[in-house]
């Protein structure tokens, strides 16, 4: 059975007057937005976040390492709606530097509007926050869906919640791909839409995880007609974030629209991918979810 190619279905879902679609996840303890950046002017990234009870909700964004860079909290009350933009002067994230963004939800027990000082892993409310975002683009008048990794959040006994800052905080997401568990074994399943050329068809696949999948992996790519490439080395520079650029991976001139896999490492922990594809005939970014399974 031959695959649909990414522009017949793209042009089908725009003839149909739709350009952007997302799911509002379940409610949980927390999510991970596993990319976000801004410059400070015409890029950046916003979250909307729905309570159902009344919590504070603390954030942290994390480098590409999982270094500790910025962190803060937003007071909510019950069935309640806050919005989050990362170039927001209040928030002090730094521009131009790729991270990804942690929320938890921690109880707030008289319901009232403060910031909690020092709340612990006891405090973690259930059932508490969900959360879309998306990636604004002002200068090309478009907007991005930015896929959110659903809870629970697991994080390393221990950590103080008001204060996430150790690279191994967070131990697992539930909306993520198991690859230190359950799903160990599991192929990752990344899909794109190139041309070749400058500024022409470009796809962008972000790789996040909870561990560390740094090093060099053997991956495979398919085109339309399910032929496979040899195998090559795709490097992961990073420990819990990359940004993979497909034209610079040299497959073969032929294999403009296909897919990749590759076998992540139980040392990578929870793993989570999407692939963002920019064509100038789509006239607007497209996020395509990976696919896992063995």
């Amino acid at each position: 059975m031959k695959k649909i190619a990414i522009a017949a279905a793209v042009t089908a879902a725009l003839s149909a007057g739709v350009a952007q679609a997302y799911t509002v996840g379940t409610f949980s303890n927390g999510f991970v937005v596993p990319h976000a950046v801004h410059n400070g002017s015409s890029y950046d990234t916003a979250v909307g976040i729905t309570s159902l009870k009344p919590v504070v909700v603390y954030w942290t964004f994390f480098d590409k390492n999982s270094g500790h860079q910025k962190d803060g909290c937003i007071d909510m009350t019950a069935n309640d709606f806050a919005s989050f933009t990362l170039s927001d002067p209040k928030n002090m994230v730094p521009a131009n530097m790729d991270g990804y963004l942690l929320f938890v939800a921690a109880k707030n027990d008289d319901g009232k509007l403060n910031c909690k000082a020092n709340p612990t892993l006891s405090d973690f409310t259930y059932g508490a926050i969900s959360a879309n975002a998306f990636q604004v683009d002002l200068a090309n008048h478009d907007v991005a869906f930015v896929p959110v990794i659903d809870g629970p959040v697991q994080l390393k006994s221990g950590t103080t919640l008001g204060y996430i800052s150790s690279a191994d905080a967070l131990q697992s997401v539930g909306g993520a791909m198991h690859a230190g568990g359950a799903d160990a074994g599991s192929k990752v399943y990344m899909r794109y839409f190139i041309d070749g050329k400058p500024g022409g068809d470009d796809t962008t696949v972000v790789v996040w995880s909870s561990g560390d999948h740094s090093g060099t992996n053997i991956a495979f790519a398919y085109d339309t007609e399910q032929n496979p490439t040899g195998s090559f080395n795709l490097e992961m520079k990073n420990t819990e974030l990359d940004l993979i650029n497909v034209e610079d991976l040299n497959l073969p001139s032929s294999y403009t629209d296909g897919f990749i896999t590759w076998t992540p490492t139980t040392d990578a922990g929870d793993v989570f991918v999407y692939s963002v594809v920019s064509s100038p005939a789509f006239g607007a970014v497209q996020t395509l979810l990976g696919a896992y399974g063995k």
